[in-house]
């Protein structure tokens, strides 16, 4: 066997590996154009992690819209996932008890505003549908009671709480990081799991902002003590800080805010122009409040901004301080509300006449965060904010433990911490 033959089982391992894990990122998706604003989240807070305790009750908040205004039968119905989610082999009945297909029942058709369209709402787990294993979820909402009919998938986390951990943020010794980056250093008790190897039968993910596209996974202890294992290594659990995020306040059209430049109103419909935004890695870091990426669907006029919010076309626009392109770098606007997907929908064009990055974006009544992503057109890989990083930055980290005895099928979850970087939070918050 020459050594060209004893490559290519490795370079074949390696690629599904790479595949597997490119797999586990932008889960999410909607299929259909006619679906907006598709939410999942913990009841009362549209910015919190969609974790369902199995132990403590709770409920999680479905919502979306059909722009296509008709009333249609949407049903939902839960797939259950390993670590990288990918789709266990079980049977629905061994995870789900009750019915595995629900139709989602209370609608409303949109009020006092210009754009038609129809709402619709679930809060989970129903009454006669719950899931009863831990660990990662994928929800499908699909037409007809047809699975291959899907709209749109959203994840999701089912706890069972059997881990204890104790997390904190610090600054990373590494001179090229201390003073841009930001660590999560955590312990895990698993006191009380039959963990014959703690070290292969855990595996930790840990998430910047709520954010799966940047979440580091696969790591390993740096000690096990009993029951405990240390996550404390030097080279793990580092993030770019970032910068307190971009706003963007629609919580009124009429209103107009202090990031918008002016408005046209038609009798359909809002178009609504923003002022140019700039490169913020040479701008020192000033704190505020901020949502850390994510979105809120509110209103200043109307009483339940889900079915009486109204819709406009928001223009974005981006300028290099001097009035160039990005040298081989392909420029997109990244949120919570683009799903952080970095595809045609999402990237901005350069206007040689306005010497402007432009794009537009369908967007309900709210208050946003968002910011812009460069990537390299010769590897894609390479993603830069345009934003600077700095250890001071606001940012929301979350640290999830799961474990797999040598006899399960699945991976369970059984540990959920948050945990903020900074204790103080000056400023007002809105």
């Amino acid at each position: 066997m020459n050594f060209n033959q004893l490559q290519r089982p490795f370079i074949l391992l390696l690629f599904c590996f790479i595949s597997h894990q490119l797999a586990a990122q932008a889960v999410e998706r909607v299929y259909h154009s006619n679906i907006h604003t598709a939410q999942l989240y913990m009841s009362g807070d549209q910015t919190g992690l969609p974790v369902y305790n199995l132990s403590g009750g709770g409920r999680l908040e479905l919502e979306f819209d059909d722009m296509d205004a008709n009333n249609k039968s949407y049903y939902y119905t839960y797939v259950l996932c390993d670590y990288n989610w990918q789709p266990v082999n079980i049977s629905p009945f061994d995870y789900i008890k009750g019915f595995t297909q629900n139709r989602i029942t209370t609608y409303r058709y949109s009020s006092l505003a210009l754009t038609r369209y129809v709402h619709y709402q679930a809060f989970l787990p129903d009454n006669n549908s719950r899931p009863t294993r831990s660990g990662n979820y994928l929800l499908k909402v699909f037409l007809d009671g047809d699975t291959t009919k899907l709209a749109f998938t959203k994840q999701m986390l089912v706890l069972d709480p059997k881990a204890s951990i104790a997390a904190a943020i610090v600054q990373p010794f590494t001179p090229d990081k201390y003073s841009t980056h930001q660590k999560v250093k955590f312990t895990a008790n698993i006191q009380g799991l039959n963990s014959f190897s703690a070290a292969q039968q855990t595996k930790v993910v840990i998430l910047q902002n709520n954010r799966w596209d940047i979440s580091q996974r696969d790591i390993v202890p740096t000690f096990v003590r009993g029951n405990t294992l240390d996550y404390s290594a030097e080279n793990i659990g580092i993030f770019p800080g970032g910068k307190e995020w971009r706003w963007l306040d629609l919580r009124s059209f009429r209103l107009q805010s202090d990031r918008v430049e002016n408005a046209t109103y038609g009798k359909n419909a809002t178009e609504i122009f923003l002022k140019t935004d700039i490169d913020r890695n040479g701008q020192r870091y000033v704190y505020f409040p901020d949502y850390d990426g994510m979105y809120n669907i509110i209103t200043y006029e109307s009483i339940n901004p889900f079915w009486q919010g109204d819709y406009a076309t928001v223009h974005f626009y981006l300028a290099k301080p001097d009035g160039t392109q990005y040298p081989n770098k392909d420029i997109y606007l990244a949120g919570m509300f683009t799903g952080y997907q970095l595809n045609d929908k999402w990237k901005m064009t350069f206007n040689p006449e306005t010497m402007k990055y432009e794009t537009t974006a369908f967007m309900k009544q709210g208050y946003y965060n968002y910011t812009y992503i460069a990537v390299d057109k010769s590897d894609p890989t390479q993603k830069t904010e345009l934003e600077g990083n700095y250890w001071e930055t606001e940012n929301q980290y979350t640290v999830l433990i799961y474990y797999k005895s040598f006899t399960d099928r699945s991976d369970q979850l059984i540990g959920v911490s948050s945990l903020n970087s900074r204790n103080d939070r000056p400023g007002f918050s809105f």
